[in-house]
């Protein structure tokens, strides 16, 4: 089985950072995408970031996160990151991470999601 984990959340101002981190493990063949989603009370789960390490490595951030988060990924610790500078109030949230996992060679991509870690922003 997968397990991801997330780790770093907690409560900041207005403007400050947060690190964010996640560490799949269990039976790993590969990951090829790693992501971070949100979603708050009432609202629709929405993609923050995620990384693509097939054919080279690509990054995509929502419009209301590009220029402040950061994405990246430890591929040999299957750990993925989400810097988050320059936070506003409108970035709390519940932060989910999740991989597309392939258990063994030639096997589908799975997805996995972590438990999901607060992110509280105060004005």
């Amino acid at each position: 089985q997968v397990q991801l984990v997330e780790s770093g959340g907690g409560l900041v101002q207005a403007g400050g950072s947060l690190r964010l981190s996640c560490a799949a493990s269990g039976t790993i063949f590969s990951i090829n995408v790693m992501g971070w989603y949100r979603q708050g009370p009432g609202k629709q789960r929405e993609l923050v970031a995620f990384i693509n390490s097939v054919g080279g490595e690509s990054t995509n951030y929502a419009d209301s996160v590009k220029g402040r988060f950061t994405i990246s990924r430890d591929n040999a610790e299957n750990t993925v990151y989400l810097q988050m500078n320059s936070l506003k109030p409108e970035d709390t949230d519940v932060y989910y991470c999740y991989g597309d996992v392939k258990l063994r060679d030639g096997g589908p991509n799975l997805s996995y999601w972590g438990q999901g870690t607060q992110v509280t922003v105060s004005s």
